[in-house]
């Protein structure tokens, strides 16, 4: 009986929600217990710790997981934090889950700049990455570790600035803050470390992260198909995003016209497809790609 890997996923929010979605479109077979911890894949070798997004890096690092999938904020403050050596690392980025850590001060306040944090202080739930970027930009300033409401920081005198997570920015302008620089950006990676598997666990290993760049690649890849004029098919062909060669197909009665099909790995905008129809191109049909393996 071949050992089973186990991955560490956050066991609730959108990250948790995305990280289900990537593992069922590779193919794997669960349910996730109510109020349970763990979660058994029934049609591979395969288990899920449903745990706390910030013990993920120390779950992988401890060898308690094999893998894990977290966001990357959370891996870089747990390396920055991580008192003696830390062996868990960026095995493959996942493209969903994205964000980014900025600085942001009152709109009507004083800093506007990281020129003006010198000798101020900061309120983030990420002390380590923020504390990493004042160091390398040579700035000193205090910082004050909040779990949550980090917001708040700047208009009860905790702090005259933050260093928080935004995504759409309506938590800073609904708290009359603006943000002035970014420090990081993230999104959903997957988590391994330095140690040695199983031939088997490998081998379970090598064939999900096929399966996930797979679903990364057709998430991000579109099928185009359309009847294009002859004599603009190198100005078509030109006008396919990351597309390589396309398929050209003779259209039976038509010798002006051919059939053309291009698989193509860049975004498909409507400027494209209005591109398209003024070289002639019509009944353009843009179809989703549901699996892809190179």
């Amino acid at each position: 009986m071949s050992e089973r890997l186990t991955i560490a996923i956050q066991k609730k929010g959108r990250l948790a929600d995305e990280s289900f979605s990537l593992l069922r479109k590779s193919g794997l077979h669960f349910t996730i217990p109510r109020g349970g911890l763990l979660a058994r894949v029934t049609n591979m070798p395969v288990d899920l710790l449903l745990v706390r997004d910030d013990d993920i890096p120390s779950f992988v690092a401890s060898s308690a997981s094999d893998i894990g999938i977290v966001g990357e904020n959370v891996l870089a403050e747990a390396a920055h934090s991580a008192t003696s050596p830390f062996d868990a690392s960026i095995a493959l980025r996942l493209g969903f889950s994205r964000c980014k850590l900025c600085l942001a001060g009152l709109e009507n306040g004083e800093i506007k700049s990281i020129n003006n944090l010198e000798n101020t202080t900061i309120a983030t739930s990420y002390p380590g990455i923020l504390n990493h970027f004042l160091r390398e930009n040579k700035i000193t300033a205090s910082t004050v570790e909040m779990k949550g409401a980090v917001e708040l920081a700047p208009s009860i005198g905790i702090a005259q600035s933050i260093c928080d997570l935004v995504s759409s920015g309506a938590t800073l302008e609904a708290n009359g803050l603006s943000a002035f620089a970014t420090i990081f950006h993230s999104e959903a990676v997957l988590v391994g470390s330095s140690r040695p598997l199983s031939a088997d666990k490998q081998a379970c290993l090598d064939r999900l992260v096929r399966r996930f760049a797979g679903v990364i690649q057709s998430a991000e890849t579109k099928y185009i198909m359309m009847n294009a004029p002859k004599a603009q098919l190198a100005e078509i062909t030109r006008l396919l995003p990351g597309s390589d060669a396309p398929t050209v197909i003779p259209l039976a009665g038509n010798e002006d016209l051919v059939a053309v099909q291009a698989v193509c790995t860049e975004t498909v905008f409507w400027e494209t497809l209005e591109d398209l129809k003024a070289l002639g191109a019509r009944a353009i049909l843009v179809l989703p790609i549901e699996k892809m393996m190179s």
